[in-house]
């Protein structure tokens, strides 16, 4: 493919040899994956920049540059000069892979919670519905039969162009992505223009040293999805809403309780069958219907309502949405486990203060005979996030046991520590168990009749970081170890 061609889209300046009759067998933007005749896309990273690994590139055999500052490479390197190299990099991987987007619908859902339920809902019913979709999110890529574990709730660029064109390829004719605020920073989804966004909820997080330098610029990130959609759907009772709109170049349609909602929610009732925590609601507006979900809590009929939002543009029957949604399990989101008709057990992503007192305010609801809540921390992360947890926990959970999570790089009796400073602020009984598979052990032997327990902060996780290496862990085979061991009887 010529490189003239793939920079018809971006403004650049060739500062040394010719993007003419330039042929590139390939793009590629980490060093180490070049090879004879890829252009190598420089990319200044949080952690290295790739201007650094110039040379190496060439030395592996790239034949062209594409870069943001000056870099030191023989003459016959073509060298193409641009105002930003992750964007340029999103539309040279759109033209690569030749404009993908354009032969899908093109679903993105943003916000702080609700992305990965919320689509899988969608992909639920739009597939149920004869539309095959595929998936991009935090737990993994869909594309057709195939499934790919996920690294990066969004991925770069590259990689989202790819995998567009195997999902043309699979026969998909949909795909329904979660993006995130660090790909909208990044510009991972560069290149192509969504069909749809939609806009969950926000709250601060990922605000630090490596992510965003404050909320008005996590906000900003969140609002650039609807600077690049033809459709917007938002939560109409976000007190952020306002934020998110500024500078929005979408059409506005809304979801939520707000009487002035396009679609909204009411008479939400909880319920609770064999083992199942569940919600009904009615719904009205641009559409009308009783919808029940298995699935508790209202932050529940806000991910069912944006299902819907987006489903009722594809004509989807009210029949098809329900029956789907009445179906729909997500890893690792509210996931409940079979252990005993006498007592609840759930994983859950929960892990920072807000996700985890959303959910413990949800299952409190239910009036369980105790709420416990088994979590840890990540290590080499904000220590004010141990502090709030632990004190969420101790203020909502009956009894809070706290273990271990990822330690990564930092000890996890530190982490513990912390965590139990936070616990101390409130009054619920708490234990410290540092391995988790004994803490989960913990909370099920021990387990009383009526009692839910929340195995909170790993979710769809298989696995534990530590000094710099995942060793295999998943919260369900550890309930599944306690559950068929002769000392427990279901």
């Amino acid at each position: 493919m010529e490189l003239a061609g793939l920079l018809k889209d971006i403004d650049y300046k060739c500062i040394q040899g010719t993007a003419d009759k330039t042929g590139i067998s390939g793009i590629a933007y980490d060093s180490r994956k070049v090879s004879g005749g890829n252009l190598f896309v420089c990319i200044s990273g949080a952690v290295s920049d790739g201007h650094g690994f110039a040379m190496d590139a060439v030395s592996k055999g790239a034949i062209a540059l594409v870069v943001e500052k000056p870099v030191e490479v023989p003459g016959n390197i073509t060298v193409i000069k641009v105002a930003d190299s992750r964007m340029a990099l999103a539309k040279l991987s759109a033209a690569y892979f030749g404009h993908p987007a354009e032969e899908l619908v093109t679903i993105g859902i943003t916000g702080t919670k609700g992305k990965t339920t919320a689509t899988y809902m969608m992909r639920s019913i739009l597939e149920a519905s004869g539309i095959k979709t595929g998936l991009i999110g935090t737990v993994e890529t869909i594309i057709g039969d195939e499934t790919v574990p996920s690294s990066n709730t969004t991925p770069e660029s590259y990689i989202i162009q790819e995998t567009f064109r195997r999902m043309v390829l699979a026969g998909c004719k949909c795909v329904v992505m979660e993006v995130s605020s660090q790909g909208l920073m990044l510009h991972r989804t560069g290149g192509f223009t969504f069909d749809y966004g939609i806009f969950t909820n926000l709250a601060p997080d990922h605000i630090g040293p490596a992510e965003h330098k404050d909320l008005a610029d996590y906000i900003h990130c969140k609002s650039l999805l609807f600077r690049q959609c033809r459709h917007g759907i938002f939560n109409a009772d976000d007190s952020h809403l306002e934020e998110i709109l500024k500078g929005h170049t979408c059409d506005v349609e809304t979801y939520g309780f707000a009487e002035n909602a396009d679609i909204r929610a009411s008479s939400v009732q909880l319920f609770e069958k064999k083992g199942i925590l569940g919600a009904r609601y009615h719904m009205d507006g641009l559409i009308e219907m009783d919808v029940e979900i298995d699935i508790p809590g209202k932050f529940s009929v806000y991910n069912s309502m944006a299902a819907v939002s987006i489903c009722r543009h594809f004509g989807v029957s009210n029949e098809t949405i329900l029956k789907s949604l009445s179906q729909v399990r997500v890893k690792g989101r509210v996931e409940l486990i079979d252990v005993s008709p006498e007592f609840t057990v759930m994983i859950d992503y929960a892990h920072n203060a807000m996700s985890l007192q959303s959910l413990l305010e949800t299952l409190k609801e239910y009036n369980p005979a105790r709420l416990v809540c088994l979590f840890g921390c990540g290590g080499n992360r904000s220590r004010e996030r141990r502090f709030e947890m632990g004190e969420v926990s101790s203020r909502l959970a009956d009894l809070t046991i706290v273990t271990s999570d990822n330690p990564r790089n930092e000890e996890p009796e530190a982490i513990i520590e912390d965590i139990v400073t936070g616990v101390k602020k409130a009054d619920g009984q708490y234990i410290t168990i540092t391995e988790r598979p004994a803490a989960i052990r913990y909370a099920i032997e021990n387990a009383k009749e009526g009692d839910v327990i929340v195995l909170a902060g790993k979710g769809h996780e298989d696995y534990q970081e530590i000094k710099g290496k995942k060793y295999h862990m998943d919260d369900r085979e550890l309930v599944a170890d306690v559950v068929n061991c002769g000392n427990f009887i279901k």
